[in-house]
Formats: structure tokens, C-alpha cells, sequence
């Protein structure tokens, strides 16, 4: 019979020593279960259970039915992975018994071989990891397929399905954006990376499940906003779950970043500074001088490099954060990297990384103080916004356009993803038509006006907070300015 989630969770974590109680003589009269109960149910520990007869599916349910509590003793906070054990020798025989049964009740539910959540000595995924990723990429592989027979766009939902099969990690290294009180938050990096020794690679669960990076990329592809000055590139993707990171810079970008939230959640918007040069400390910024983002209703480029943080939210809730890391690091990957990468669908850019200020102009500081030569930028760059924000309505209507050619699924192993169509990032194949230029004094003048008369916001228009007339005051500053259709707001990264 199935069992609760939380059954397998609380079973799967007990030991031997873990303090347990059973109900006397509490099954059926006369059955031969009662006659086995009857053989185990004196017993204090979970170790004397299953010496004495008990089953793992007993202790299922028993715990289930209310017929088993537990009192206390040793309780593990994960399920047992024997590959991350040094010395087996250690084990009991309740480990080995539960850690077996585990295994097979969880490739049974998520309908894999038992075979298939083997994981090697020493790596850093666990059991549990394992079955969830491969679920994923078998999601993400049968998604790309069937939206490319039927030449369909990946949705948010396609992206929604494959992380929520997904198996994050509890990442403890990234101390900058973990709320309060927590040790850890549930974030993965796929694509490139550079690792505390300096060593630059793809990261092993890009080369492992090549679906699931796949199907990201063929989704910012398929979204990606038409009226881009030059191509948006990117080497590395940060995927979160359920978290809300606090207020920080990222410290090893270079360019905008594109950010998008998913999942069934209320709140969790981005909050973004924009023209935070790093002159302020981070808790001396004005919240007054914020942007907010409803990146679930949109794509949003940004400047990681500013400050940002996410708003607290309820409910489910995923982000994508596309970047590019920096020029030392890009010039370090070897070819095989950028081959792999290629494969995976990641537009990289070239080794000699191109103006950081293309796409985005540089943030202009809160302190008065003069700008650093560092963030001046080109003369072109001053003519474009610091940040943008494009509605899913307008990348709806936009369709899918001829550059987007789409990735092939995988028929391949997981150490040789499929070659990537796609010519986003293939220079000026995909260069759009330049933006009209704008100024500076425009935008002032309309945020004022907007400000003054909050009529103006348009239903339409991301205003879910008391900030979001500042995002419609840069569409109203735009068109003041003459821009065309474009829509620039907010920012960056969860």
C-alpha cells in the first residue's frame, strides 16, 4: 500500500538506537499479523523491531496507523547514504537493513532501477538527489522532444515540472544570500564554475543530466526578448528553490544578468537598487531607492553587481539566474569546456568578454560621491536604461523568431549531451535593431510625473507593491524619451 511522504521521511531517518513504543495486541484477532506482532511489539529500540521480526514495511506501517511511537534515542537528519560513510565497518545491521530498503522503495516510487541510485564513493550527491535528478531528466528529455515535433515554445510550466523533480542540494557555501537563521539554502550552479583551488569546469551535474541544462537554456532562448541591442550571453545559471535571499551583491559577475521566478507562490518579488555602485553599504540603502520585480510575470536583466534581495514569500517558488562570471575565470576555460557548454545549449561568450556595459548602463551611485572610472562605461552605454523588464505578454506576442533554432533532446549518454542548434550567441547573426537612445533628464521628468499622478499606472503594468510605480515611471520615462516598444524596469537574482 503507499504511505505518506512524511512516513518514508521519518522511517527512512531512524537507526538502531532510535526509542520506539508499540500498542499491545493491536492488530486484527486471530491473523497471522497479529501473531508476528505480538513477536516485536515489546520491543524498546528499532534495532530489537527488526531483530525480533519486524519488517522495514512494518515499521511503515505501524507508524502510519499510530500503532508505533517514537520516544526519542539517535535520529538521523537525512536518510543513511552509505556512499558517504568512510568506514562501513561502523554500520549496524538496522543501517544496512533500512538503507537497502530505502533504496528500493524509492526507485519503486519514482520508477527507476534500483540499479540506478547507485552513487559513487565520495560525490557529493545523495541517494535520495540521485532518483530526483534523474526523474528530471527524464522530464526535461521527453519535454524537448515533444516540443520540438509540434514546434512549441518550452512554457514555464515544462520548467516548473522538471525543478520540481529536480533534486537540489542544500548549498552551505553561499553565505551572502542565506536568510537568517538558516545554515543552508537549496541552490545548484549548472554550467561553469570556478572551484576554491582555481580550477574552472562544467559542473558535474550539467555533464550528468545534459536534459534538464538543456531544456533551461532552450527556454531563455525561446523567450528571449527581440529587441535586445546585442546578443544576451551567459556561462553559468544559479537555479534556487524556496528561498528568499537577503539583501546582496554578487561579487564575481560581469554584465547583467537575466533572472525569472516559477512556481505557485505569492510574494518573492525581486527587490533591485539600480544605481548602487558599491559607494553605499549595503544596509545604509534606502528602500525608497529600490525597484521591485514580479519576475514571475516576466524576464528581468539586471546588474548583479548592485544590490538585491527577494521579498518573503508562501508557497513554491524557483528561479533561473543566467550570468556571466568574470573575464579571468572565462579566459581560463579549456576548449573541452566550451565545447561542453556548446552542447548544453549555453551561449557562452567569447574569451576576451565584450563591454560590460552593452546591454545595461552603469549604476550612478546613491552617495553623491563622483564615479569611479571602473563605471563610466562607453558613450553608448549611457543612452541605455540600468535596468529592464520585459511583461510575458510582450514575449508572448513576440513569438518565436527565426534565430531561435531549437536544441535536439538528448539520445545520447549523459557524458555526451547533444550539440546545440541555437544562434543566440552566435555573434551578429542574431543582432537585433538598436534601441533609440534615451536620456537621462527624460527619465526624471517622467518619474516625477508618474510619482505626482499615480493614475497613470496601467493595469496592465507590474505594480503589486508600493514600489512598483517606480518600475511604470521608467515605462512612462521611455516614452517621454521616444523609445519604442521596449519595456525596461527591474532586475536580478534570487
Amino acid at each position: 500500500m503507499p504511505y505518506k511522504e512524511e512516513t518514508y521521511e521519518h522511517v527512512s531517518r531512524w537507526t538502531a538506537d532510535t526509542l520506539i513504543q508499540y500498542a499491545p495486541d493491536a492488530k486484527t484477532p486471530g491473523s497471522k499479523s497479529l501473531v508476528r506482532y505480538q513477536q516485536y511489539q515489546d520491543s524498546k529500540t528499532v534495532g530489537e523491531a527488526l531483530q525480533k521480526g519486524s519488517f522495514p514495511q512494518d515499521l511503515l506501517f505501524d507508524y502510519e496507523k499510530g500503532l508505533l511511537k517514537v520516544l526519542g534515542g539517535l535520529i538521523r537528519d537525512e536518510p543513511l547514504d552509505i556512499s558517504k560513510v568512510e568506514d562501513e565497518s561502523k554500520l549496524t545491521s538496522t543501517d544496512r537493513i533500512l538503507h537497502r530498503w530505502y533504496r528500493h522503495e524509492l526507485a519503486k516510487k519514482l520508477g527507476l532501477k534500483y540499479t540506478d541510485l547507485i552513487v559513487s564513493k565520495g560525490g557529493s550527491e545523495s541517494t535520495y538527489m540521485r532518483g530526483h535528478r534523474l526523474v528530471a531528466q527524464r522530464d526535461a528529455q521527453r519535454i524537448l522532444a515533444e516540443r520540438r515535433a509540434n514546434g512549441q515554445r518550452i512554457s514555464n510550466n515544462d520548467i516548473v515540472k522538471v525543478l520540481t523533480a529536480w533534486g537540489f542540494a542544500k548549498n552551505s557555501n553561499r553565505v551572502n544570500v542565506t536568510p537568517e537563521g538558516q545554515s543552508y539554502v537549496f541552490s545548484d550552479t549548472w554550467g561553469l564554475i570556478v572551484d576554491r583551488v582555481g580550477d574552472v569546469h562544467v559542473t558535474k551535474p550539467s555533464l550528468e543530466y545534459p536534459d534538464v541544462i538543456q531544456l533551461v537554456c532552450q527556454w531563455l532562448q525561446d523567450w528571449m526578448p527581440a529587441d535586445l541591442e546585442v546578443p544576451f550571453t551567459f556561462t553559468s545559471i544559479n537555479v534556487n528553490c524556496n528561498y528568499a535571499a537577503r539583501r546582496h551583491r554578487d561579487g564575481n559577475n560581469h554584465g547583467p544578468s537575466m533572472i525569472a521566478a516559477f512556481g505557485d507562490f505569492t510574494g518573492g518579488q525581486l527587490s533591485y537598487w539600480p544605481e548602487d555602485d558599491k559607494s553605499t553599504d549595503l544596509d545604509d540603502l534606502k528602500l525608497e531607492d529600490k525597484v521591485t520585480l514580479d519576475i514571475s510575470k516576466g524576464l528581468a536583466l539586471f546588474n548583479g553587481n548592485c544590490a538585491h534581495s527577494v521579498a518573503p514569500f508562501e508557497g513554491d517558488r524557483y528561479s533561473l539566474v543566467f550570468f556571466t562570471l568574470n573575464g579571468t575565470v572565462v579566459a581560463k576555460a579549456s576548449d573541452e569546456c566550451r565545447e561542453n557548454l556548446h552542447k548544453l545549449g549555453v551561449c557562452m561568450p567569447p574569451k576576451e568578454l565584450p563591454d560590460k556595459y552593452r546591454l545595461l548602463r552603469p549604476p550612478s551611485g546613491y552617495s553623491g560621491q563622483k564615479q569611479s572610472k571602473a563605471l563610466k562605461g562607453t558613450a553608448a552605454s549611457k543612452n541605455l536604461p540600468p535596468v529592464r523588464f520585459w511583461p510575458r505578454s510582450d514575449l508572448e506576442a513576440q513569438g518565436l523568431t527565426p534565430h531561435k533554432q531549437r536544441v535536439m533532446p538528448s539520445n545520447t549518454t549523459p557524458d555526451k549531451p547533444v550539440r546545440s542548434t541555437s544562434k543566440v550567441c552566435a555573434g551578429t547573426s542574431c543582432s537585433p535593431s538598436p534601441a533609440p537612445k534615451r536620456t537621462r533628464k527624460a527619465d526624471k521628468v517622467a518619474l516625477a510625473k508618474v510619482a505626482d499622478n499615480p493614475a497613470n499606472v496601467k493595469s496592465n503594468e507590474v505594480h503589486e507593491d508600493k514600489d512598483a510605480p517606480v518600475l511604470d515611471l521608467i515605462e512612462k520615462a521611455k516614452k517621454v524619451a521616444g523609445m519604442h516598444q521596449q519595456r525596461d524596469v527591474s532586475t536580478r537574482h534570487a
